[in-house]
């Protein structure tokens, strides 16, 4: 039995929890608040893939065919996790990633086909990338009636046109009309930063909502007491460790932080850890014996139960942008750093979103994006300079009035109620 005020929603994108980082941590997130507030929730995802660009145990062995899981909560709400099978390459580029994209689309279509004759959702959520996911949800608003929500985490087709993945004129003009039906069909469109919704409502002609990435402020926060977390994660308590956690691509930059570590290895205490996994990884580790580093560090995705020890282990934490990314994606790592009190150095240029942000509550510092000149002197001034309490103060007091992961979600919850 339904309770009062609450909302059937069913839910289409294909990254999902248990995926610690990245899109699949909030989709996961969300759809677990919600269903225990009591709603009655189902799922269309993959099976959990990423960083690693492969699926993971114990998912493995039913990866090639659909998957029903159910979670029933306390509140009376429920949550139906269907995974279905779709093509996940383990060297991803611009075709693969499409592939991808067009693999679960089909499968999620095929999958959510007998939903279609019963009761109906109230709302249907679709998260880009996939941005022809949106096809799905207009498909059942028209047939079904359902409210449809679009939510951006990515401008996919933007990022695929200036990073040189998509090059084709004809393409591009496709994807952008393919995109253009799906605004024109939907009742809200939803985005991270004000940056991403300036682009959008540009191209949408119509308003577009702000639901930005959260933290979970209550597992995440500053330890006082730091004095032995280096050496438990193999560090000397005179180092002063620079770290990279997150997604390990291609297209990042992280060769920036190899150079940093050439340049500034003649301060010994200096330690610099790339932490992570992905498809780039074996490669920077390569470059980095070529280089002859010790004084940097390669460690594996930390657990979620280790994660808030280990960002409070290190002295400064790298949010490393390319120059035209800035704009496009709210970095999802840069809202636990904030948690947790972190020092964060951010490359991002002077006009982009994320730049005015961090300027305006001065919690963070910024170097120019794509300058290894820069990069290298924040770092170092940053090491020099031990003052640096009231950024750590601001990151804190702006993750618990901002990125609250509850004020975010009832105000979200608010509006699947009453729009």
């Amino acid at each position: 039995m339904e309770l009062k005020n609450t909302k059937r929603i069913l839910f289409i994108g294909y990254n999902f929890s248990p995926e610690l980082t990245g899109i699949g941590k909030y989709s996961g997130e969300m759809m677990h608040w919600l269903a225990q507030e009591g709603h009655h929730c189902c799922v269309f995802t993959a099976y959990p893939y990423y960083p690693y660009w492969k699926v993971q145990e114990p998912y493995r062995k039913n990866r090639f065919w659909y998957k029903k899981e159910t979670k029933h909560y306390e509140s009376g709400g429920r949550l139906n996790i269907i995974r279905c099978p779709m093509y996940v390459p383990n060297k991803p580029n611009g075709l693969k990633r499409m592939l991808l994209d067009t693999s679960f689309s089909i499968s999620a279509l095929l999958g959510s086909t007998p939903i279609l004759f019963q009761k109906k959702f109230d709302w249907v959520i679709t998260v880009a990338p996939s941005f022809q996911l949106g096809l799905i949800g207009v498909f059942q608003k028209k047939i079904r009636g359902a409210k449809h929500l679009y939510h951006i985490q990515d401008m996919q087709i933007e990022a695929a046109q200036d990073l040189g993945i998509i090059k084709s004129n004809n393409l591009l003009k496709m994807l952008y009309k393919v995109e253009h039906y799906i605004f024109q069909n939907t009742d809200v469109i939803s985005s991270i930063s004000e940056g991403m919704i300036d682009r959008i409502g540009k191209k949408a002609h119509k308003p577009i909502s702000l639901f930005p990435n959260w933290t979970e402020t209550n597992n995440f926060f500053p330890i006082k007491e730091k004095g032995l977390l280096k050496e438990k994660f193999g560090f000397k308590l005179s180092d002063y460790v620079v770290l990279y956690s997150g997604a390990i691509g291609e297209k990042q930059g992280l060769e920036a932080i190899l150079e940093t570590a050439k340049a500034l290895n003649a301060h010994r205490n200096l330690q610099f850890i790339i932490c992570g996994t992905g498809p780039y990884k074996e490669i920077l580790k390569n470059k980095a014996e070529l280089m002859e580093l010790d004084n940097v560090s390669f460690m594996p995705l930390q657990p979620k139960e280790e994660f808030n020890t280990f960002l409070n282990m290190a002295d400064m934490h790298l949010i490393i942008q390319k120059e035209k990314a800035s704009d496009l994606v709210m970095p999802s790592k840069l809202t636990t750093i904030l948690a947790v009190g972190g020092l964060a150095l951010i490359t991002a240029n002077a006009k982009s979103t994320l730049h005015k942000v961090v300027c305006k509550y001065r919690m963070g510092l910024l170097v120019s994006a794509e300058n290894q000149e820069a990069l290298n002197t924040g770092i170092l001034e940053a090491y020099l300079n031990t003052n640096n309490h009231n950024i750590k103060q601001a990151a804190r007091t702006y993750a618990e009035e901002h990125l609250a992961i509850d004020n975010i979600m009832h105000s979200f919850n608010n509006r699947l109620l009453h729009e």
